[in-house]
């Protein structure tokens, strides 16, 4: 019986992603992915994104159908297993035979033939189950899809959740409803985060430009099958709620831009002003260089990053949104050391790279490679570059300090403990930000931090920080 190219193409990228060899989101995105079918393409996309969210419960069940323990098993073995468990307990439209058969015969092809035998029972007693990927929302969900929710999250991960009592607040949630009259207990809050990681998360688009409106845009997707309606917080995004993006001529000729309505906020805050001089210290991709370079018009805009093949890469998405009256640089350079300008930036964006818990849903590998240890670091690394940033902000001038983290060492405490080592900044209040962006209040704390939540706002969860010179506030 012959593989199918969806799961020959999901193995080998679980198997790439499992040894640390390169992210799901950017292997499902290759020439080879590309020119499969589309069905093919959209179950290989549904097998590897699924399997790495619900990795923690696929292994409990392995264990509990093989009756030993993951780690006696080949890593080709473990991999197949997940794959096949995953089909029938989690897609009700693939029949079972399918994914016995198929998972027999990968084996095989893996040159592990000894372990048929293994793999053919297990799946054979695993049976369909209604779990909490098919709930209609985590109130539903019962003790027992409860616990798989815990299984499918690092343990270490969710006691830190619980220990920092992340709560469920209305208030900032923009939840106005009977029901948010009650807060959830630590635990409760921390699954519910949890929960809302393991979804899958919408699709929003940027509109490039505003020229046309945004329900002249509505109504061209439309045409091409795409329902799409307002974000709650960005005025240039959209949401997708059906339809095939990839194939939109609104998104191959550059008039939207895939990007999370949170990562637009980050970008809005910094409100770069024409023929000013802005600097994206850590840029690639470069989807939010982009949105500044668009925002601008006219100035300069400077693009860094460590990595010289991810400015390769964002030289080439970024020359298709640059405005004529931008001049644009691009440096390599390492963020934590003495910048080499002899020029001050009106407009300073930090995106600095983190350990990203906010977007687990986008990029589920992370929480199977991440460890509490690596936060300490992390936060080291972000102190070293928001110092180093601070040194380059011109008079006047506006600082943006952001990460895709929900980690508290690697937001507030970087911005608090290097702002107490550099007294002549400080950070924008809430009172101010609300008046300059009033429909971001929703998202703003007491402190003037923004925050954003997958279980509260459906978008990834970012931070983000203005950071003014002492005496520049209106």
């Amino acid at each position: 019986m012959p593989i199918s190219p969806a799961r020959k193409t999901a193995y080998r990228i679980l198997r790439r992603v499992q040894s640390g060899r390169g992210f799901a989101v950017d292997l499902l995105q290759t020439p080879g992915v590309s020119a499969l079918k589309e069905a093919d393409r959209r179950l290989a996309t549904e097998l590897v994104m699924g399997v790495l969210r619900w990795r923690g419960e696929l292994d409990f069940q392995i264990e509990e159908l093989s009756g030993r323990p993951l780690s006696r098993l080949d890593p080709e073995v473990a991999t197949i297993l997940r794959v096949g468990v995953y089909q029938i307990r989690f897609l009700e439209k693939v029949p079972k035979a399918a994914a016995v058969n198929e998972a027999v015969e990968m084996v095989k092809a893996a040159c592990k033939r000894s372990a048929t035998g293994l793999v053919n029972a297990v799946l054979r007693k695993c049976v369909p189950e209604r779990g909490p990927r098919t709930s209609p929302g985590f109130d539903g969900l019962n003790e027992t899809m409860r616990a798989s929710v815990r299984r499918a999250t690092p343990a270490w991960l969710l006691e830190r959740w619980t220990a920092l009592s992340i709560p469920f607040i209305p208030a900032i949630a923009g939840i106005h409803s009977a029901e948010s009259e009650v807060l959830a207990s630590d635990e409760d809050a921390a699954l519910r985060l949890a929960w809302a990681s393991l979804q899958i998360p919408p699709t929003v688009l940027r509109v490039v430009s505003q020229a046309q409106g945004i329900p002249s845009l509505r109504a061209e997707l439309a045409g091409e099958g795409i329902t799409a309606r307002p974000g709650r917080f960005s005025s240039r995004a959209l949401v997708v709620e059906s339809g095939n993006v990839q194939a939109s001529q609104v998104l191959r000729q550059g008039r939207v831009v895939i990007q999370d309505e949170a990562s637009q906020l980050v970008a809005d805050l910094l409100a770069p002003q024409a023929g000013q001089r802005v600097l994206d210290l850590c840029a690639a991709p470069g989807v939010k260089a982009g949105q500044l370079a668009q925002m601008l018009e006219r100035g300069t805009l400077v693009t860094c990053d460590l990595s010289a093949k991810r400015l390769r890469v964002m030289a080439g998405l970024l020359s298709r949104w640059l405005p004529e009256g931008v001049q644009w640089l691009t440096i390599q350079l390492d963020a934590t050391q003495p910048l080499p300008f002899g020029c001050r930036f009106e407009r300073i964006l930090l995106d600095a790279p983190c350990s990203g818990t906010g977007t687990l849903a986008r990029n589920p590998e992370i929480k199977w490679r991440l460890r509490q240890e690596d936060l300490r670091p992390l936060a080291e690394g972000q102190a070293k570059m928001l110092k180093t940033a601070l040194g380059s902000l011109s008079p006047a001038g506006r600082l943006v300090y952001a990460t895709c983290s929900l980690e508290p060492e690697e937001n507030e405490c970087v911005v608090e403990g290097v702002l107490q080592e550099s007294p002549g900044y400080e950070v924008v209040p809430a009172a101010e930000l609300e008046s300059a962006f009033p429909a971001f209040s929703p998202l703003l704390d007491p402190h003037g931090y923004l925050r954003t939540r997958p279980d509260l706002h459906s978008m990834d969860g970012f931070f983000a920080a203005v950071i003014v010179r002492k005496g520049d506030l209106t």
